[in-house]
């Protein structure tokens, strides 16, 4: 048997993951968010935010804060707290850290998708049909990724087929980019390769937020069946877990979430695969107890990162995906030397 978090006495059992969550993560989340909210071209105090917020602050602070700045910052907490969900889902149902969205492609599969239905003008920028669209191309490229792969592939299967299937679309996009008619689309279609929360409101919240808070439970739903993958498949199995059921579920779960981000923000990378190592020795390296944690972890490093694309000096503002993918690029490298430096690593 699989040795389960002890649980405080009065709590019911579906509380049992949120235990060992480290507080302070809220705390570090909170505090990034007032700051993204304070940040930026036009700096705010801490005391002229909460006015912005609540009231009491002149119109100028007000309009900034509750027009520009919150839905950027829920965006970047909702779309963080998702990537690192997801990736924390991959990494326990393929049993393998280096599991994430954007490793198996599903960001640019999405991406591919929201930009073929804008480039055919089937839909526009804020159409709710778009996130349906983003969401069918993450479920194709992760659906791909485990039927060809497998539950039992090891790393080099997984990045291979990863590869494939985000090069193909990665491909298709930039044939988008390419055929543009116009200056116009050809900005937008650059917008979804990129990344970025710039210029997001709250009808892209509003988009979003439902899709994502279905995959959250998607994704939420299958946490023991994670601990008892870690004894194995077959053992999962002789303990009553339905594998098919769980990859199902999964597999829908970061589809829906991926799908949903991609389409208000565009291909924001390597943050499903960060967060969750770094926390994961937080929660004694417990698959079930390392979901509620990635997704703070998750919204934290996004919103640290939007944070900084405000900061860094340029004329034009700096895509927050290219700040996650340095980031998460060394952070890749440096996992994969430590895996070979264990044994038994490389075959894992």
């Amino acid at each position: 048997m699989v040795n389960r978090p002890p649980v405080p006495a009065g709590l019911p059992p579906w509380l049992s993951g949120f235990v060992a969550l480290p507080l302070p993560l809220i705390a570090i989340v909170a505090i990034l968010f007032v700051i993204s909210l304070a940040v930026g071209d036009y700096g705010l105090s801490p005391a002229a935010v909460f006015g912005g917020l609540f009231g009491g602050a002149d119109p100028t602070a007000a309009v900034i804060v509750q027009d520009v700045r919150l839905p950027r910052s829920i965006l970047a907490v909702v779309i963080g707290a998702t990537l690192g969900l997801a990736g924390a889902a991959l990494q326990g149902l393929l049993r393998n850290p280096m599991a994430s969205p954007y490793l198996f492609g599903a960001p640019s599969a999405a991406a591919f998708a929201a930009v073929a239905v804008i480039a055919l003008g089937l839909t526009g920028a804020l159409s709710s049909v778009l996130p349906v669209a983003a969401m069918a191309g993450a479920l194709l490229s992760v659906g791909l990724l485990v039927i060809v792969a497998g539950p039992r592939a090891n790393l080099s299967q997984l990045m291979l087929t990863g590869f494939a299937v985000g090069a193909l679309a990665s491909a298709g996009t930039a044939l988008a980019l390419n055929l543009a008619p116009n200056p116009f689309a050809a900005l937008e279609i650059a917008f979804w390769l990129l990344g970025s929360l710039e210029d997001r409101s709250m009808q892209h919240v509003a988009i979003a937020l439902p899709f994502v808070l279905a995959s959250w439970v998607l994704l939420y739903w299958d946490r023991a069946a994670f601990r008892a993958l870690t004894l194995g498949e077959d053992a999962a199995m002789s303990l009553g877990v339905d594998m098919r059921r769980v990859r199902i579920r999964v597999v829908l779960g970061v589809a829906m979430g991926v799908g949903a981000a991609v389409a208000v923000s565009g291909a924001i990378g390597f943050v499903g695969l960060v967060a969750p190592n770094l926390v994961r020795p937080l929660t004694k390296f417990d698959p079930a107890r390392l979901l509620f944690p990635a997704a703070l972890a998750g919204a934290a490093l996004l919103l640290a990162c939007d944070i900084a694309v405000r900061l860094i000096p340029s004329q034009d503002e700096i895509k927050v995906g290219i700040i996650t993918t340095l980031i998460g690029a060394p952070f890749f490298v440096a996992m994969i030397l430590r895996r070979q430096r264990t044994p038994g690593g490389a075959t894992a």
